[in-house]
């Protein structure tokens, strides 16, 4: 038995944070009746494949994204190259690396950075210990893969919210010999450069990535500049336990464009909101980060790993005031995977906890022309995040599944404002989520799935000291509660592959903008009832071989987003739709390949119609369709890589991305010119 079929059985086994992304390619047999496989097998080493086949072993839609589909996109340097072809997910760019990213309407009400969603990297958290994040410390140059695991699918990793998890797993030196060298190039000022080595020594395998990268912006006063370095050493004491510690550094110099009125942005996109450009605004940002994970395998069918983080991050954020924040997070985890026999049925069950604490000492001060004026707040902010979790499948039949979970947690915030102490606070939220599921083989390619999973959010520190502004104190937010329903199924016939889902969530207290105390305000508060619900589909085949010339291949693949977001007969509101995310969103590819390593692309995005930018539904964003041509050529057996990618070839004026609001007007600043046309070239060498 190969040792890929091997690996789709321990994909109970969590450690690896794998998942699957939609391959162009028809996806290999899948099996669920193997032993584990081997430590020198897994983990450290475990390519894209086998990471996809272990996540298919889960009752719901993960994805796997392969480097390989992002690293080749010229000037990709946000999440939206990286998910541009993964259902479910909606990232589009706001300015510089800075996205509005949502998963199954996860985190709407957040104009800026991010909720709902919980970010790893090698399965350490890059969140806040509240929950929140943001995407500056993101480099998709130093990945070998990205996973996506939907919603209650991120259930074993302790990622309670209604998103769910994304892990970045970064190469290695097993992943990544050699030295590598890129460098890019194009419209509005863009260049990137990267250097890489990766190496096996013994037991030592070590892997490290600096990038270095600067644009101009589209638009006036977003010129950004981002210097990461990412670095992580594997030592295997035996074949039973390795450590592996990790090491990541960010220099972020950012300016902020701003949103702006409909109109603004449609008939003139390049040009930032006014006061943005008169008074600086800028988002900088310094980090640092350690972190160690353990694996030990005392017995086959057995491992654990324990872990640990600290991140020491360094905000200089001018906007509307001078905002000096100083974070501190740290992280304690361990986890299990145990893999026994029931009564003869084979039975594997995964636990684990995971503990995050953090502090943030908020400063605030005016802002004059981008420099700090007269002191008006100081805060220190304190979170703590504390849950366990376990999950069970029992397989009544060597192609039949069944999934039963529970994850139990704690979460405490506090503020303590040092300038009125009248308007400190604190609170508490404690959760218990079940999950059940059945997985079946219908074939040895093909799967179909169910689950139930409730989530609970508690709210973050920017939730909960929101209506500050407003002449008020620490909010008495709820925890967000969600029941959902998901359906699906993935595989292949002939060439052909899918992967599709539907999913239904029920949720309770959702946190959303509503109307605030003073006219035409709005800050965080709790919902009521609302509903999510959608669908998420992939098609890839092979249309054709020897089209042109003897071995070469001609591709195509589409994916398709439906998202339903609504209030549920709210007295204000009703049942309507959600704002900050299209209802329909569909791309296509069509590949030919070359036998000799070309390769040309052409594309299309579609949103077939606007997004409502408010709870009111007055206003909306324009529809819009984009088309876009990307080609490379693989020269020297791969050791060097040239690849272009032109975007908007129509140069269409659209919006990407809005702020969302209680009610807007047409002169309501909330809305993000997307890029005008737009070539970036760039070359790798490997050796």
């Amino acid at each position: 038995m190969s040792m890929l079929k091997r690996a789709l059985l321990a994909a109970p086994l969590p450690f690896a944070l794998a998942s699957g992304a939609f391959a162009q390619t028809a996806i290999p047999a899948l099996e669920v009746t193997a032993p584990a496989p081997s430590l020198t097998n897994y983990g450290a080493v475990e390519d894209n494949t086998t990471a996809r086949l272990r996540l298919w072993s889960s009752p719901g839609n993960n994805t796997v994204v392969p480097a390989q589909e992002f690293q080749e996109i010229a000037g990709g340097t946000g999440v939206r190259e990286i998910f541009e072809n993964t259902p479910g997910v909606f990232a589009q760019p706001k300015w510089g690396q800075d996205s509005r990213i949502s998963i199954r309407g996860s985190g709407l009400a957040r104009n800026n950075h991010i909720r709902g969603i919980r970010f790893y990297q090698d399965g350490i958290p890059l969140n806040q210990a509240d929950g929140s994040g943001d995407l500056a410390e993101i480099d998709p140059l130093a990945y070998q893969r990205a996973e996506v695991y939907r919603g209650g699918n991120a259930f074993w990793l302790g990622a309670n919210t209604l998103g769910g998890a994304v892990n970045f797993v970064t190469n290695t030196g097993s992943s990544a010999r050699g030295f590598s060298a890129r460098a890019e190039g194009g419209s509005y000022g863009f260049a990137r450069g990267q250097l890489a080595y990766g190496g096996v020594f013994g037991p030592v395998d070590a892997y490290v990535s600096y990038t270095n990268a600067y644009d101009d912006g589209f638009r006036r006063h977003s010129s950004g500049q981002q210097r990461r370095l990412n670095a992580n050493v594997l030592y295997r004491w035996n074949d039973q336990v390795e450590t592996r510690v990790v090491f990541g550094y960010n220099n972020i110099w950012q300016e902020i464009p701003g949103a702006v009125s409909r109109q603004a942005a449609l008939r003139a996109p390049k040009r930032p909101l006014a006061n943005n450009e008169a008074l600086n605004y800028q988002r900088n940002v310094e980090s640092y980060r350690f972190g160690t994970i353990t694996s030990i395998r005392p017995a086959e069918g057995v491992r654990f790993e324990v872990g640990a983080s600290l991140v020491d991050r360094h905000l200089n954020h001018p906007i509307f005031q001078v905002l000096d924040n100083h974070t501190v997070d740290w992280v304690l985890f361990a986890r299990g995977a145990v893999e026994t026999s029931i009564l003869g049925l084979r039975n594997v069950t995964t636990f684990g906890v995971n503990y995050t604490e953090g502090t943030i000492n908020d400063r605030r001060f005016v802002n004059v022309y981008g420099s700090r004026g007269a002191q008006t707040y100081a805060a220190e902010n304190s979170a703590r995040t504390a849950d366990g979790f376990f999950e069970n499948t029992l397989y009544v039949l060597p192609n039949l599944g069944l999934v039963a979970g529970l994850q139990a947690g704690s979460a405490y915030r506090s503020s303590r404002n040092l300038l009125t102490p009248a308007s400190s606070g604190s609170g508490n939220w404690d959760w218990v989520n079940p999950r059940f599921g059945v997985l079946y083989q219908i074939t040895p390619q093909a799967q179909a799935y169910a689950n139930v999973t409730w989530s609970t959010e508690a709210p973050t520190i920017t939730d909960l000291t929101g209506i500050l502004p407003l002449g008020g104190g620490f909010s008495g937010l709820k925890a967000q509660r969600a029941a959902t329903v998901e359906l699906g199924s993935r595989g292949s016939y002939g060439a052909v592959n899918w992967e599709v889902a539907a999913y239904h969530s029920w949720l309770r207290d959702e946190i959303q903008l509503l109307a605030g105390p003073t006219s035409g305000s709005s800050y965080a508060q709790n919902a009521g009832r609302t509903i999510h619900r959608g669908i998420e589909l992939g098609l890839g085949a092979t249309l054709g071989r020897g089209v042109l010339s003897e071995n070469d291949t001609l591709s195509g693949r589409v994916t398709y987003t439906y998202s339903d977001f609504q209030f549920d007969g709210d007295r204000t509101y009703r049942n309507n739709q959600l704002p900050g995310v299209p209802r329909h969103v569909l791309r296509g590819e069509l590949r030919y390949r070359h036998a000799s390593g070309f390769w040309i692309a052409p594309n299309v995005d579609v949103v077939p119609e606007g997004f409502y930018a408010d709870n009111a539904n007055t206003l909306r964003s324009n529809p819009y369709a984009l088309f876009g041509l990307r080609a490379g050529a693989d020269l020297l057996d791969g050791r060097v890589g040239v690849f272009l990618d032109a975007r908007n070839l129509g140069d269409r004026r659209y919006i990407s991305s809005a702020s969302v609001t209680t009610l807007a007007s047409p002169t309501s600043a909330l809305f993000e010119a997307g890029y005008g046309r737009t070539i970036y070239a760039g070359v790798q060498v490997r050796y």
